[in-house]
């Protein structure tokens, strides 16, 4: 009997995205914290809000639009 086995190759290529989000972060991070009095916790603070940056955009878009 034939072997029915099948070998299937998955191929990532995603990493062009990846490396863009990492400089994306890298600046929001770099905004926020430059923008925050130094201590601790708006250092903090800033790399969380570096994080969630895309929801501030896509509120105020939403926001311009009325929707």
């Amino acid at each position: 009997m034939a072997d029915s086995r099948r070998s299937v190759q998955v191929v990532e290529r995603n990493g062009t995205w990846g490396v863009f989000f990492l400089l994306a972060y890298i600046g929001a991070a770099i905004y926020f914290i430059s923008h925050s009095d130094g201590s601790f916790w708006a250092v903090v603070l800033g790399l969380l809000q570096a994080m969630v940056w895309p929801v501030y955009v896509t509120y105020y878009i939403l926001e311009l639009l009325i929707v």
